[in-house]
C-alpha cells in the first residue's frame, strides 16, 4: 500500500483516531510499519500538541486544523509547492528546509534553516519571492497564514506560541544582520555553529555531535562567504581542536566556550 494511502486509512480510522498512532494494535500498526514517513494523522496531531500548551486542542479543533492544511511530502533538494498568494505558515513535522528569497537576475540569499518541529512563516511574493527547499525527505503541514489566526480564535495557548515562533525568528534574523554586517568571516562560521548546537546538537560524551543535512554551499550563501572560506574556517577550527568533522554532514564540537568565545558575542566590559 503506498504510504498516501496509508495516511488517508489513519485519518478515519476510529482507533488511529482514540490516541497516540503508538499503541494502535492490529492491522493499523502493521500499515504503519509499511511507510517510511509519518503517518499524515500523527503529523496534524503533532502540530496542535507543539499549539496546544497545557491545553490540548479538542478533537473538533483538530478536524479544523485538518481540513484548512495541506500535508506536503517533499524529495531532499526539492522546492516545497505552496501558495505565493499569501502568506503561509508551515510546520515542520519531519526532515530539514531551507528558506531563500530570490532577487533579480537569478540571485538567491539562503535566510534561514529549520528543522523538525520548526513553524515558519513563508511571506507571499512580493518585492522578493521566497520558496522552502527540502534538505532531507520532509513531511511538512502547510496553512494560510491568516487561517490559522482565524481559527486560533480565543486559544491564548496557540497565540502565544506563534508569537514565540515569531520572536525567535526575529532573534535569529537580528544575529543574522550583525553577523553579516559586522562579524568577521571566523566570527560567522563560530555563530553558525554555536547556533546549530542550541537547536539540533545532540550530547555525545563530552563533546556535542551536530548533523549538518545542508551542504558547504548553503552555509556559504547564507553567512555571505565563499565555500572556501567555510572549508578553511572549518580546517581551522579542526587544528585547534575546537570541532571534529566526519564526513560531509558530521561536526562534534569539542570545546563550545571556545566557540562561543570566537563568535564575537557581546561581553560587558564591566
Amino acid at each position: 500500500m503506498r504510504p498516501r494511502v496509508v495516511a488517508a486509512h489513519h485519518s478515519k480510522c476510529p482507533q488511529c483516531r482514540s490516541g497516540s498512532l503508538i499503541q494502535v494494535k492490529g492491522s493499523c500498526a502493521q500499515l504503519l510499519q509499511m511507510t517510511p514517513m509519518l503517518a499524515h494523522h500523527e503529523s496534524f496531531r503533532r502540530f496542535s500538541d507543539r499549539f496546544s500548551g497545557d491545553h490540548p486542542l479538542s478533537d473538533a479543533s483538530v478536524l479544523q486544523f485538518e481540513a484548512a492544511g495541506r500535508i506536503l511530502e517533499v524529495e531532499p533538494d526539492t522546492p516545497v509547492r505552496l501558495d505565493d498568494s499569501c502568506d503561509q505558515l508551515v510546520f515542520l513535522a519531519q526532515g530539514a528546509t531551507k528558506l531563500v528569497a530570490l532577487a533579480s537576475e537569478g540571485r538567491e540569499q539562503v535566510i534561514a534553516f529549520h528543522f523538525a518541529g520548526d513553524v515558519v512563516c513563508v511571506p507571499s511574493r512580493t518585492a522578493h519571492a521566497y520558496h522552502l527547499f527540502a534538505l532531507d525527505r520532509s513531511l511538512l503541514l502547510a496553512f494560510s497564514y491568516d487561517k490559522v489566526i482565524e481559527l486560533a480564535g480565543d486559544n491564548a495557548a496557540i497565540l502565544k506560541d506563534i508569537l514565540r515562533a515569531t520572536r525567535l525568528a526575529l532573534d535569529r534574523c537580528r544575529e543574522k544582520s550583525i553577523a553579516l554586517g559586522r562579524k568577521t568571516a571566523p566570527e560567522r562560521i563560530a555563530s553558525f555553529l554555536v547556533g546549530m548546537a542550541d537547536r539540533i546538537g545532540q550530547p555525545d560524551g563530552k563533546s556535542i555531535a551536530v548533523r549538518l543535512p545542508m551542504s558547504r554551499r548553503d552555509i556559504a550563501d547564507s553567512l555571505g562567504v565563499t565555500i572556501e572560506t567555510v572549508s578553511r574556517q572549518l580546517t581551522l577550527l579542526r587544528r585547534a581542536e575546537i570541532i571534529e568533522t566526519s564526513g560531509r554532514s558530521l561536526v562534534r564540537i569539542l570545546d563550545l566556550p571556545a566557540l562561543r568565545e570566537g563568535a564575537g558575542y557581546y561581553r560587558s566590559s564591566g
